[in-house]
């Protein structure tokens, strides 16, 4: 058993170059597990906050004071750490000891056992199986909160490589795409500065429609068939353009305005235009009736809460009510411990919700959430595309296909 000895915390920065907390957790004297909290600039409103009090400083202070609480405590035991944690903070979000801490402490605890036992973090997560690994969405061009005025209104426009049979050639797809927005943009806008969002995406100064048939273009110009060898995927983000006062979506950068009825007509267009394999957030994050229409009317594409279900149990709940999402995003970060990221994993795949393991836009370079996406049976992982922070999970990737536990090819079913 994997007894927790020794902890300590300090304060970091991650990608962004915002602080961070990081922790170290040492079992049986020896073993060291180490975990950066991320943090995103697209926040859902009903996920837990990074720190207490919004103050890094503090949130470390809080931790130190109450280190002593873990010791000797089994580190593969997510859920007796979690249940400590609540021991120390009796609010409903982690808001007494901060979600970095409760993200930072649970994986770097889980990463301590993994080495004391001596298997992979997947396998240490899962010890069933089966395992396969999720397919890579790269992030190509984006805007939105990740990237400034100019850029497009949606967040993200994505390619899955789901024509591919090895993860390598999954990697090398995206990477190659991503070159080739680079061309494509650089003919129609000679005094494009190569300029990249918070997740290694172009950010050029198109709109929302010429940054989808931008990416498509890239698609075809390298030998690739659109909607076999390689789909599109958007991340809408579209609680950051809703007006909750005048009830439209305001895509202030293109200069319209869409009430929900266009709203849904415009997801519903690109759905079918692009043959769009996935679709993120496309509308409000409280708008459980129109995400059900959605989920309902588009079988063929993932229609992914993530702003919306923010990795809670009671969400999911919630949205099942309403036959919302069929798709769900994992960020540990944003439900704060490991535990509570994994029972909701295991509701979602009750309920025949496919899950997404994601990064955040503030990052580190850890790599725990290969693992966790393998782990969780996760159908895609969205991890950005180029950057060392983004590269480091998919490098992970390529080193956990050398297992032999993992020999099966990447599977994409989403029926």
């Amino acid at each position: 058993m994997p007894l927790i000895s020794s902890l300590k915390g300090r304060i970091v920065f991650n990608s962004r170059g915002s602080k961070s907390i990081e922790i170290d957790v040492i079992t049986d004297n020896k073993f060291l597990g180490r975990a950066s909290a991320p943090s995103g600039a697209s926040v859902g409103s009903h996920e837990v906050p990074s720190f207490v009090d919004n103050n890094p400083e503090l949130t470390l202070k809080t931790f130190e004071s109450n280190m002593a609480k873990f010791i000797g405590v089994d580190a593969s035991d997510s859920k007796a750490i979690f249940e400590i944690l609540k021991s120390l903070d009796t609010s409903n979000n982690f808001s007494g000891i901060g979600g970095s801490v409760a993200y930072a402490l649970t994986i770097a605890a889980a990463a301590s056992a993994s080495l004391s036992l001596d298997v992979p973090l997947f396998a240490m997560l899962n010890d069933q199986g089966p395992y396969r690994f999720p397919y890579p969405l790269g992030n190509i061009v984006g805007g939105g909160s990740h990237a400034g005025p100019g850029t497009p209104d949606i967040q993200e426009v994505l390619v899955c490589p789901m024509g591919a049979r090895t993860i390598m050639e999954a990697l090398e797809t995206n990477f190659n795409i991503h070159k080739e927005v680079r061309i494509v943009l650089e003919k129609i806008d000679k005094k494009f500065t190569y300029g990249r969002g918070d997740e290694g995406a172009w950010a050029p100064n198109v709109n929302n429609d010429e940054a989808v048939s931008i990416v498509a273009q890239a698609v075809e110009n390298t030998g690739l068939r659109l909607g076999r060898d390689v789909a599109l995927g958007i991340d809408f983000a579209s609680s950051s353009m809703w007006d909750s006062t005048r009830k439209i979506y305001d895509y202030s950068r293109q200069g319209l305005v869409r009430n929900t009825e266009e709203q849904i007509g415009f997801v519903e267009d690109l759905i079918k235009d692009y043959h769009l394999i996935y679709a993120e957030d496309p509308v409000n994050e409280d708008d459980f009736e129109s995400m059900a229409l959605l989920t309902k009317r588009n079988k063929n594409c993932l229609i992914t809460g993530d702003d919306m279900l923010v990795t809670s149990t009671e969400r999911v709940h919630e949205a099942c009510k309403y036959g919302a999402c069929n798709g769900a995003i994992l960020k540990v970060n944003q439900a704060g411990t490991l535990h509570n990221a994994l029972d909701f994993a295991d509701n979602c795949t009750k309920n025949n919700i496919k899950i997404i393991t994601s990064h955040r836009s503030g990052e580190s370079i850890d790599a725990h959430i290969s693992h966790i996406a393998i782990a969780t049976s996760s159908k895609m992982i969205k991890t950005g595309v180029v950057g060392g922070e983004r590269v480091s999970k998919l490098n992970e990737l390529l080193r956990l296909s050398e297992y032999d536990l993992i020999k099966g090819m990447i599977d994409l079913s989403f029926t």
